[in-house]
């Protein structure tokens, strides 16, 4: 057996906010195979992730898959990966009480408190995406929403790489960063707008431009383009619903993608097994992607 062994590396996953979305499925994936996972958390959702953790409640949503035992998350960081420093705050936001309590949250803040309760991180995983006018076609879509979108979602992974990288660099058996992806980064999808498609398909060309700037230091940077998937956060699009339903009627695997599998493709791509993977954008889709003329429903 080919085992898949990540113990001991420590994994930084940014970007959850429940128990449903991608992020929170590769944490358990990760610490399944024996990864330590610290959460970096938008400043709002913090209390959101941290009753997950403790309820008995979402006792069953804690349960690692392969008969693992429990998620165990060693940290929750709160991050608001829209700031480098905190310098960049506009006076508005500092004086919110529900970002003030959380002191230093900008990206490196969140890099000084890795660093110094960690040491390392041998594992990045950026989950993040946010445009306030995703309904809006391209053409009603604001230079604000616009501008803020390939911020949040697509320049944030360079930002969290460039402060992280002194904690990545020459890693035992390397470093690994991936950032999750969308088929509206490549194609035109109706509602997938307010500037996310743009900033998919940044993001993306930023990890091929990241992973050949940063794999002298053996740092590798990957994206996985999952399929259309109803998680909370995906309900913004409108006709989530639907998007499922049609990728599942014409993928050439007949169904919906699993947050399990994605997460399953995240620990495989963060292994020694994909040690020469770098620079690539792997779809995680059940094939969606190579349909050119979809059958009819």
């Amino acid at each position: 057996m080919i085992p898949i062994d990540l113990s001991g590396k420590v994994a930084l996953v940014a970007g959850v906010g429940d128990d449903r979305g991608f992020a929170w499925h590769i944490s358990k994936a990760l610490n399944a195979a024996g990864a330590r996972i610290v959460l970096a958390t938008h400043p709002r959702l913090c209390n959101v992730v941290t009753n997950i953790l403790e309820r008995d409640l979402d006792k069953e949503s804690r349960q690692l898959p392969f008969g693992a035992g429990e998620l165990k998350v060693e940290k929750v960081i709160p991050c608001d990966v829209e700031h480098d420093t905190m310098d960049d705050v506009d006076e508005k936001k500092r004086e919110d009480k529900r970002f003030a309590k959380h002191g230093d949250y900008s990206i490196q803040g969140l890099a000084n408190t890795v660093g110094k309760e960690f040491g390392a991180v041998d594992i990045l995983i950026h989950s993040i995406a946010f445009s306030p006018e995703i309904k809006n076609k391209a053409i009603d879509t604001s230079r604000k929403a616009y501008l803020q979108a390939l911020s949040i979602s697509s320049y944030s992974l360079t930002a969290m790489l460039k402060a992280m990288q002194p904690l990545m660099e020459n890693r035992p058996d390397g470093a690994s960063a991936i950032a999750l992806s969308y088929l509206g980064g490549d194609r035109v999808v109706p509602h997938y707008g307010g500037g996310m498609s743009t900033a998919k398909a940044a993001l993306q060309i930023d990890a091929k431009q990241l992973a050949s700037n940063l794999g002298p230091k053996n740092i590798r940077v990957n994206i996985i383009s999952a399929g259309p998937y109803a998680s909370r956060a995906a309900s913004a699009i409108g006709d989530i619903d639907e998007m499922v339903r049609h990728a599942a009627s014409c993928s050439p695997l007949p169904r919906g993608v699993t947050a399990q599998e994605v997460g399953n493709t995240a620990a495989f791509l963060c292994s020694p097994l994909a040690a020469a993977i770098t620079g690539h954008v792997l779809y995680v889709d059940c094939g969606y992607n190579v349909m050119g003329i979809f059958p009819k429903d």
